[in-house]
């Protein structure tokens, strides 16, 4: 029961992480039906954004609450990575949307290179340690008996936790029951009776990576917070992560993108900590990676079109 405890409260951190980003992924697949690879070195961006943010706060205003420098430094990094979206979306992929889907994939990963370059150079090669502005002291979880503690977490896990499916019900609530929403669905559906209904295309598609790129920010400030450092690297992992968990859920569905998100957290996050136990600390979390690829293996074998993706007949 410990074990099982700690590991779904581990899980659920990692997988509202992986299902925030995957968030950008299916949005944009959605409506373009391209990946944008470089979508993951946004969190790596927002992350060191927030990280500038937080340091220019503290030496201008070093009696501002320590809240409040986080919040003011996870906004001004989502808006950062808003317009950094945009502008990726303008140079990278406007051109190139009726391309053979080669084209858009290759300008998608020279974008991740630039972005990884450029932050190398302003923020340097090194790891960054990112300030710990929530309190650090542990929580003990209890099940069954009072007395004993079956898991132990920290405020910063669960705000994470908390802030990551208030953001989701958010989004899902703004794509299903708002004009805009109607409007990113009609996009998606057929851009051109879109267009031909009032609905300016190319705007949705601008909003829609903004609105990736924002949620990417957001992922990114809080895994810094709960790991203790960013550098320019650290958004290529948790990015290709996140695509496979829009495939298990079913790429170009946000339910779907919720739904593997938090799904691939609590397998990264149960198999580590089952596997670590049954071999004695042999395969610990050193293979934590090993169980995102075995899914998307697997998934791409037996389901292509994910849990929730819709199954497509061949034309004849």
């Amino acid at each position: 029961m410990d074990t099982l405890t700690q590991q779904l409260l581990n899980g659920l951190m990692l997988g509202s992480l992986y299902a925030l980003v995957a968030l950008g992924y299916t949005m944009v697949y959605g409506i373009l039906r391209i990946i944008n690879f470089a979508h993951g070195d946004l969190l790596m961006i927002g992350a060191l954004v927030g990280l500038s943010i937080i340091r220019t706060l503290r030496t201008a205003f070093p009696s501002l609450p320590h809240i409040a420098v986080l919040a003011f430094a996870t906004l001004g990094a989502m808006l950062a990575c808003a317009l950094l979206g945009m502008l990726i979306e303008r140079i990278a992929y406007r051109r190139l949307r009726n391309a053979p889907r080669l084209a858009p994939l290759i300008s998608g990963i020279g974008v991740s290179l630039l972005l990884q370059t450029v932050a190398m150079l302003i923020w340097s090669r090194n790891p960054q340690m990112f300030p710990q502005l929530l309190p650090l002291e542990p929580i003990e979880v209890t099940a069954g008996d009072a007395t004993h503690a079956s898991a132990i977490t920290n405020i910063t896990s669960l705000t994470t936790i908390g802030i990551a499916f208030a953001v989701m019900l958010g989004l899902w609530l703004l794509v299903e029951h708002t004009r805009l929403g109607r409007a990113m669905r009609a996009v998606a559906e057929n851009p051109q009776v879109a267009s031909l209904m009032g609905i300016n295309p190319n705007l949705i598609i601008v909003i829609t990576f903004a609105l990736g790129g924002a949620l990417a920010a957001l992922a990114g400030v809080m895994m810094a917070s709960n790991y203790g450092s960013a550098h320019f690297y650290m958004g290529f992992l948790p990015g290709i992560k996140a695509f496979t968990a829009a495939v298990l859920g079913g790429i170009g569905n946000l339910k779907g993108a919720m739904l593997g998100g938090i799904l691939l957290g609590l397998i990264e996050a149960l198999g580590t900590g089952y596997l670590g136990d049954l071999t004695g600390g042999v395969f610990g979390s050193n293979y934590q990676d090993v169980f995102a690829f075995l899914v998307l293996i697997a998934v791409l074998i037996f389901r292509p079109s994910g849990i929730l993706g819709e199954r497509l007949a061949a034309r004849a």
